[in-house]
């Protein structure tokens, strides 16, 4: 369906940051789950979490 959301609420209330265990936002226009504990972003690629610190992207403070 085309009024799907790209990332599933239900599943990003189970996600959890690899680093910290803490919740993640989501940030849809970026695409990305943000850890504001870790200050990391997470890509989100085809609807699919990249959940893997090496793949995480620094957030600036």
């Amino acid at each position: 369906m085309a009024d799907d959301p790209l990332l599933d609420v239900k599943m990003l209330e189970l996600l959890v940051c690899p680093q910290t265990k803490g919740a993640l936002d989501y940030d849809e226009a970026a695409q990305e789950l943000i850890s504001k504990k870790a200050k990391l972003a997470y890509p989100v690629r085809d609807g699919v979490p990249i959940l893997l610190i090496s793949e995480a992207r620094p957030l600036e403070d």
